[in-house]
């Protein structure tokens, strides 16, 4: 096999394209425990994920994660699963198009959008190679994670440059490290927990959850900590939310290690045993409902909630395919490709076209 993957044909004087990959996590193909195998073996086999030696952890994994844990998940993922598929999956594939639809309207340069999963399909290399083969010379990364983290954000983009690494005409490539302070995902967050609010009444508290990582991922120099806190800070001032009525939470802890606190499981449990009547859950770190927010916050924390005594638990979805985050998300966008508006016209690149033919270039 050689270094590069096969280029499509080079033609001088094309119009230049670009292209907007959005990624997410990934999600198994089905809801049954050989799928959810298939997809844990490579979401815990990525040293970004998993940052054990790997000898130890290639033993941990492979004689007790995957022999025991993909049945229990599939049960899990069958609760939310949809006649679509998983809904990351459908959210994720409906975002991407309404994007071409809002972004159609205001990028008059030709442009491609794609999407992507870091794990399972669409795979990172296979659609970074499909918009090479549409044309695109230019191409935005735009991992759909708010706060910037290694085990996310950093192994999609170092999934990229591998793939990048194999091409012979490599396009030129920029990336969205982050929006957790975007001032239009603030105030689509904030709006769809007040819209949330306007339909079914406020709860008594509000639990602002993200995602969990280990501690020592913060000692060792990751933003991440430091970005879910600034975002839910914003959120809650948009919103005109007084300090002791809202609180910031991790959840999705796994293993014996200490985790990013306070755990989200915790503070549900001290809030029930504190007579809190109805307590609201919404997880502004995910942009698409998915295992995590559907089953892990609105079935099994409820029922941790009603256990402990509680009355209520209210979880509120995510942006989803909200119409003031498809702004945002256009936005965002726009933001990052100035400066690859192509004011080439058809007239010069015809000329450049016969120009290279003149010099000897092939047809």
């Amino acid at each position: 096999m050689g270094l590069f993957t096969k280029e499509p044909p080079f033609a001088h004087g094309s119009t230049p394209i670009i292209g907007i990959l959005l990624i997410n996590l990934g999600s198994p193909d089905a809801a049954t425990p050989a799928a959810v195998r298939t997809y844990l073996r490579e979401f815990l086999s990525d040293p970004y994920v998993v940052e054990i030696p790997r000898p130890i952890w290639w033993l941990i994994l492979n004689l007790f994660v995957l022999t025991t844990r993909p049945k229990a998940s599939a049960a899990r993922y069958a609760q939310v699963w949809t006649k679509e598929g998983s809904p990351l999956k459908v959210h994720t594939e409906r975002q991407a198009n309404m994007l071409r639809g809002y972004l159609g309207e205001r990028l008059k340069q030709p442009h491609v959008i794609e999407h992507a999963m870091r794990y399972g399909k669409p795979s990172i290399r296979e659609k970074l190679l499909a918009l090479k083969q549409q044309g695109c010379d230019r191409i935005l990364l735009l991992p759909l994670y708010p706060q910037y983290s290694a085990s996310t954000t950093a192994t999609v983009f170092n999934t990229a440059f591998e793939t990048l690494g194999r091409m012979r005409n490599q396009p030129a490539l920029r990336t969205v490290r982050h929006f957790h302070d975007h001032e239009g995902y603030i105030k689509s967050s904030a709006q769809n927990i007040q819209d949330y609010w306007f339909k079914h009444g406020r709860g008594d508290h509000l639990v602002l959850s993200f995602h969990g990582v280990p501690r020592r991922t913060l000692d060792l120099g990751d933003p991440y900590h430091c970005e879910c806190l600034k975002t839910g800070r914003m959120i809650a001032e948009q919103i005109g939310l007084k300090p002791d009525f809202y609180s910031v939470t991790f959840q999705s802890r796994f293993g014996r290690a200490e985790w990013l606190k306070p755990y989200t499981a915790e503070t549900i449990k001290a809030l029930a045993k504190k007579k809190t009547g109805r307590v609201d859950v919404v997880c502004p770190g995910f942009v698409s409902d998915c295992l995590e927010t559907l089953e892990e916050i609105a079935i099994e924390a409820r029922t941790d909630f009603l256990t402990a005594g509680g009355k209520e638990l209210h979880y509120i979805p995510c942006l989803n395919e909200r119409d003031d985050w498809i702004h945002a998300l256009t936005d965002i966008v726009l933001k990052n490709v100035l400066g690859w508006n192509n004011t080439a016209t058809a007239d010069n690149l015809k000329t450049s076209r016969d120009r290279a033919l003149q010099l000897g270039a092939k047809k």
